[in-house]
């Protein structure tokens, strides 16, 4: 009985870990169009979610603009649209984000951060702010192009 025990207790721990799962993906946009990224508001999420991902464009030089939300993506060159929420777990936490990146209309880039499926695994409790400027620097790898000194933007 011992040693079945053994054999079923190996598998069943390793389905409960596998069910803790928290998964991040990052399709980088690989050449930005313009040094001006517009985003469009998303109501629906905290606003310090907006304030992070202006703030770590910003570092990397580029020029944000705020667009109300249910703008169109023809307004700017580069666009983006994001979406996030929270869960209570002992704690608030931020279990999901997406950020989606689209240039002349065509999704280039994104980022997927799910910690839905996070259970147990206490990594999940991540600051959301860290969690996104993470997202977008791996989201926007490079930094806005700048002009060469004497040319003319």
């Amino acid at each position: 009985m011992h040693m079945l025990t053994k054999r079923l207790c190996v598998p069943l721990l390793s389905l409960a870990l596998a069910g803790c799962a928290i998964t991040q993906t990052v399709r980088p946009v690989e050449r930005v169009e313009s040094n001006e990224v517009c985003i469009i508001e998303n109501l629906a999420v905290r606003p310090g979610l907006l304030e992070t991902y202006i703030r770590v464009l910003v570092g990397k030089g580029y020029i944000v603009r705020q667009l109300p939300p249910g703008a169109q993506f023809e307004y700017c060159p580069v666009t983006s649209t994001y979406t996030a929420n929270w869960r209570w777990d002992m704690a608030l936490y931020m279990a999901f984000a997406d950020i989606k990146v689209y240039q002349s209309g065509q999704q280039t880039g994104q980022a997927l951060y799910d910690a839905r499926g996070g259970g147990a695994n206490m990594s999940k409790f991540i600051k959301g702010e860290v969690k996104i400027a993470e997202l977008v620097d791996q989201l926007f790898p490079g930094g806005a192009k700048t002009d060469a000194p004497g040319e003319k933007p």
